[in-house]
């Protein structure tokens, strides 16, 4: 793995990455991780992890390892067969050492709330997992789902992302990571809160007809994001991008 941008460097360690994707300091921060193929699928037979490689993977790990908390759509969560963070030895001590919780929350964001009580989205999870849906939603499934998580109401007929993120800041969890899916990282871009984008451009060409990583109606002008950082390893490119 070597970096290419801003500086090279050869044979990146984990603690390279590490403080490569250190998060700010001072103020809240939304990161989201994604991953393409070449011709812009977000999806592989309707997952993302078939475009993923050992670097992507690697890099996953290091921005789970960096966060307070995952925030995911509940569609993209039952997809790709979430569950709920556990602890991670490898990342114990820097953990420890940043002030963060053993694991991070985990946070699902749902319309309908159509969601397993029993999964393992709740079931063993290091942290309580939090719930953010509309007042809309079914107040018997927000009872229902209170017994093994935390729900919050961020908006009405659809979740409001600034109240939900500040819901987020409320409960001290400032270093959040969105993974997607592309629908709900639209709405993020859309709410004008995404700062960073770390974008995997995975080399494959995969036609069909899957998202791209953002899908949904187009946002009212473009977002420009700046390249700050750019990694390669066997081809596959590790992008991070900020707003500007």
């Amino acid at each position: 793995m070597r970096r290419l941008l801003p500086s090279y460097a050869e044979d990146l360690r984990d603690a390279d990455l590490v403080e490569a994707y250190a998060y700010p300091t001072g103020r809240p921060w939304v990161r989201a991780n994604m991953v393409s193929s070449l011709d812009g699928s977000a999806v592989v037979d309707g997952r993302s992890g078939g475009l993923s490689s050992a670097a992507d993977k690697k890099v996953f790990g290091v921005l789970r390892g960096l966060c307070d908390a995952v925030v995911v759509g509940a569609g993209t969560a039952r997809a790709e067969g979430y569950r709920a963070p556990r602890a991670k030895q490898d990342y114990a001590d820097l953990r420890a050492g940043l002030g963060h919780r053993p694991a991070p929350v985990l946070v699902l964001v749902s319309r309908r709330l159509d969601l397993d009580p029993a999964s393992g989205l709740f079931v063993g999870a290091a942290e309580r997992t939090l719930v953010v849906a509309p007042a809309s939603s079914d107040p018997a499934a927000r009872e229902r789902l209170a017994d093994v998580a935390d729900v919050v109401v961020a908006g009405d007929r659809e979740v409001d992302m600034t109240a939900a993120l500040a819901a987020l800041v409320d409960r001290g969890l400032t270093r959040v990571l969105c993974e997607g899916g592309p629908h709900l990282l639209r709405d993020i871009a859309a709410a004008g809160r995404l700062d960073e984008l770390c974008l995997t451009l995975s080399p494959h060409l995969v036609a069909g007809f899957g998202p791209r990583i953002l899908t949904g109606e187009a946002l009212e002008g473009h977002r420009h994001l700046g390249l700050e950082q750019l990694i390669e390893d066997e081809g596959t490119l590790l992008a991070r991008y900020t707003a500007t």
